[in-house]
């Protein structure tokens, strides 16, 4: 079968890999159908991530093709959403919704050979794990699987970000970064009763128009001190109650802390690379800091229905769609901001 493989530094080719087989009762074999990249993968991508070489991709969504002897809540033929890491539903953090500190879980191409950007994959403990899209188990409307596809990363981790904040109604939120989580905490924020959005961090008109599309009142398209500025103004030099962080970088991360209004919570997300925090910043302004890597699994339960029902349609996300066969045209497009992500059609 045909996967997507990272080489290293800016290299990934569609290379013949060994057909999943099960290996243990509780697992089952996927046949993958779309996935997506991810802004995580680009730092794999950009030689920041796994050794090479190794099956890269971890947003997916396909069909159970064959379950193990002692797995239950699936069966062959479902369709089904596959979040970024696996879990085996029953530790102590799974039970309290923390399924990313799964004591026996772990990440697509890392902790396990398979991983999402190619054409079927072994999901360890598939109970855990496994989420199926409707009751029965059928296929979904095929114009909702592009916003299903994002409640496996992007959208439940830009939700993450706005419920780890406590955004509640009313409030004034920033959310810093213009890639495809800082767009899913401007929808999450919005479905959570912010009154304002401002969006900061980007000079690109057609991210800006997209932000807008997401549910931006505001955008700021300058960084640094000047975006602080910006934001202080549009506050009336308050700042705002909530300020999402979704990029990861120091210069994000000192950004967001210093736009967020005295008592005010930043709520993170980006996968930090080089963050150093101002404690006496903190401390000054009473500011929390909440977040981390998020539980998808733990959130797909709350945000499928509003996916469902059209409510949202964070699949908007998705600015270019690819076949399986480009995957290395798909990376290198997102590497040069050609598209904020990329959707890879796999069959």
């Amino acid at each position: 079968m045909k996967a997507a493989v990272y080489h290293g530094n800016h290299t990934i080719s569609l290379d013949e890999v060994p057909e999943p087989t099960i290996k243990h009762p509780t697992d089952a074999i996927v046949d993958i159908e779309y996935a997506g990249v991810c802004g995580s993968d680009l730092w794999t991508y950009r030689d920041q991530g796994a050794a090479a070489p190794n099956r890269i991709g971890h947003e997916f969504v396909g069909t159970v093709r064959e379950i193990g002897s002692e797995v239950r809540s699936v069966r062959p033929g479902d369709w089904v959403i596959v979040p970024f890491r696996y879990s085996d539903g029953t530790c102590s953090y799974c039970r309290k919704g923390l399924e990313t500190s799964c004591v026996n879980g772990g990440f697509w191409g890392r902790e396990t050979a398979d991983a999402g950007q190619g054409e079927a994959a072994c999901v360890p403990f598939a109970d855990g794990t496994l989420v199926k899209a409707l009751p029965d188990g059928s296929r979904p409307d095929k114009r909702l699987i592009p916003s299903l596809l994002t409640l496996s990363d992007v959208f439940t981790t830009g939700y993450h970000a706005a419920v780890s904040a406590h955004v509640s109604k009313g409030d004034v939120v920033t959310v810093v970064g213009d890639g495809a989580v800082g767009l899913c905490a401007i929808m999450a924020a919005k479905m959570l009763g912010a009154s304002c959005v401002i969006n900061a961090g980007s000079s690109h008109a057609d991210r800006n128009a997209l932000a807008r599309s997401f549910g931006a009142d505001q955008i700021i398209t300058v960084r640094g001190d000047e975006a602080v500025d910006a934001a202080a103004k549009l506050t009336g030099g308050e700042g705002s109650d909530v300020v999402l962080e979704c990029v990861g970088s120091a210069q994000s991360f000192d950004t967001a802390l210093r736009m967020c209004t005295a008592g005010g919570t930043v709520g993170y997300v980006g996968l930090p690379h080089g963050v150093a925090i101002d404690a006496g910043l903190l401390f000054r302004g009473n500011i929390t800091v909440a977040g981390g890597m998020s539980p998808a699994h733990h959130y797909i339960a709350d945000t499928m229905p509003a996916v469902l029902s059209g409510e949202i349609n964070p699949g908007m996300v998705y600015t270019k769609q690819y076949p399986l066969s480009d995957i290395a045209l798909a990376y290198d497009d997102m590497d040069h901001r050609r598209t904020i992500k990329p959707l890879i059609r796999v069959r």
